[in-house]
């Protein structure tokens, strides 16, 4: 019955590690080949990876939390000859029963030792199920499932959890640990069996003398985060670490060159004295050893009363912030104000909101601003551009994709919409819905965020007027809706029937619903002349909605 291992895939395009938030299982689960087991956030995505296998999980080498380079073991799987599931530790009899049991579905995972048996033998429940009840602290083994075969959905574990069923952690023998959670991993352990690169000591010659290492004192250096996180930890600044390998014309330093260098910059500058304490902390410090030799600010921020708490800085976050820096420092932003009153489109929306409904279809107005959007940049193609600095060109599109900024609990995510011009408006109103819900639920695909050429944020969602947006570089513009409110507007007396009267300049002031516009431009590339006549005719188009019946 052998055991096979399993390594994280590349779950992106080209993507070098992933963090592991979740898994799925835990040892003793039988799963099937294609069912996730864990989930893994990349610079791009949250995304979920399948097993390979007919099996039981055997062992989880990563703990969650923890950075996996891409090619390293993150699971073990006991499968018998014939790729059938068998559990570990059990005799053979009843391995061989529970492996000729059939699933319900590919969901199904079944914990073969660690849980009490159900009538039937076995706890039907997909992973999400099982995520739920270890966050609501409910054993998944004691809810009746309502499903068929006994199958537990999660308002099976809600109810459990409402009538009382939650596990008390804080009582009996076992306190302080998940009755269904995933066994804690000893990453320290020595016995384990670690399937983790330790990439370095074996790969690198010694190219030098033990003492006199000289910084390379690079202003750039390409590295993963895991390896600038040792460097940091070792006290290292990741710009001296000399070495010789290159990717994208840049220097790149793994994590077996930056150990290699503290361990001679230590024994060339840290001269220990025998029966006395250092004067100093030497750099490498292992992170083992922290409550020897760390200094004393480090141990405190673990205290009860630390006054702050650190976040990872890594994942779809980091993309993010790379992506907001490099935009703010290469295209010289200009940002232009202006506000659309919109009686007209607030009246079109309402009458068209029932026809939409009932097509099943929630109408709101970004697929009104989409085709405005698309109005504008067919007049003025500066705006729906790229600047090829390399090649000294301007790029101008001719396809009107259009990115939607969409919140999430990790950060900013800007689906594409592709091909505005060539769709209506409840077919947009329909795509944006999509695309924004998988965004929110991180099931977005990352070439789902490809390809856009002018994009749209609506601050107004959450109350916003005005802002100075950042450009989805290497695009050219990028518009800000601010929320649609009744705001004071000054209107031609013959107009209205009321409202505050001017008889010198027969005019008045009557309250209206009106949409502020922040478009932020690359002056590089576009005027503010120009930027002015766009937002013109974006709200020429918003103001008399008639005239998306050509767009």
């Amino acid at each position: 019955m052998p055991v096979k291992e399993f390594k994280l895939p590349d779950v992106g395009e080209g993507v070098a590690e992933g963090e592991l938030v979740t898994w799925l299982v835990e040892p003793g689960d039988r799963v099937e080949e294609d069912q996730p087991v864990a989930e893994v956030e990349t610079d791009k995505a949250l995304v979920e990876v399948p097993s390979r296998y007919d099996g039981v999980v055997e062992e989880l080498f990563v703990a969650e939390g923890e950075m996996v380079p891409v090619g390293d073991v993150i699971i073990s799987f006991r499968v018998d000859e014939d790729g059938e599931a068998t559990a570990s530790g059990a005799g053979d009899d009843t391995a061989a029963a529970d492996a000729a049991e059939p699933a319900d579905d590919a969901d199904d995972i079944s914990a073969a030792t660690e849980e009490p048996q159900t009538p039937s033998g076995r706890t039907f429940a997909p992973p999400s199920v099982r995520r739920l009840a270890r966050e609501l602290g409910v054993d998944i083994a004691a809810v009746d499932g309502s499903g068929p075969g006994g199958r537990i959905d999660e308002g099976d574990v809600r109810a459990h959890a409402e009538s009382g069923g939650a596990t008390d952690s804080s009582s009996g023998d076992d306190a302080g640990s998940d009755a269904d959670g995933p066994k804690p991993v000893d990453i320290g352990s020595s016995d384990r069996k670690s399937a983790v690169s330790k990439r370095g000591e074996s790969d690198h010659t010694e190219g030098s003398s033990a003492s006199g290492v000289e910084p390379a004192g690079r202003e750039t250096t390409l590295a993963t985060p895991a390896t600038r996180k040792v460097a940091r930890e070792l006290g290292i600044d990741i710009d001296d670490v000399p070495t010789d390998e290159m990717r994208e014309g840049e220097p790149f330093v793994d994590e077996a060159a930056v150990r290699v260098y503290a361990e001679r910059d230590t024994e060339a500058t840290v001269v220990e004295t025998a029966g006395s304490e250092p004067a100093s902390t030497p750099k490498s410090v292992s992170t083992s050893d922290a409550s020897v030799s760390a200094p004393a600010s480090v141990a405190d921020t673990d205290a009860p009363d630390a006054v702050e708490e650190t976040v990872p800085y890594r994942g779809v976050r980091r993309t993010i912030g790379k992506q907001m820096e490099r935009s703010k420092f290469t295209a010289p932003h200009v940002t232009h104000h202006d506000t659309a009153e919109v009686d007209a489109l607030v009246e079109a929306r309402e009458q068209l909101k029932p026809k939409a409904e009932a097509n099943g279809v929630k109408l709101t107005y970004m697929p009104f601003v989409m085709k405005a959007i698309v109005a504008g940049l067919k007049e003025h193609p500066y705006l729906n551009s790229e600047l090829r600095e390399d090649d000294e060109e301007i790029a101008l599109k001719r396809e009107y994709n259009l990115g939607i900024a969409v919140a999430t609990d990790a950060g900013l995510m800007v689906p594409v919409v592709k091909h505005v011009d060539e769709k209506g408006l409840f077919e947009l109103a329909e795509e944006v819905n999509d695309l924004a819900a998988r965004a929110r639920d991180r099931k977005i695909k990352p070439a789902e965020m490809k390809g856009g050429t002018f994009t749209i944020t609506n601050f107004g969602a959450i109350g916003g007027e005005y802002a100075t947006p950042i450009i989805n570089y290497p695009e050219t513009a990028i518009l800000g809706l601010g929320a649609i409110e009744e705001r004071p507007v000054v209107r031609d007396r013959s107009d209205v029937d009321e409202g505050f009267l001017d008889d010198e300049a027969g005019t008045t002031v009557v309250p209206a619903p009106t949409l502020p516009l922040s478009l932020s431009i690359d002056h590089r590339v576009v005027d503010g002349a120009v930027a002015a006549r766009f937002a013109n005719t974006v709200m020429e188009h918003l103001e008399n909605p008639l005239l998306l019946l050509n767009e």
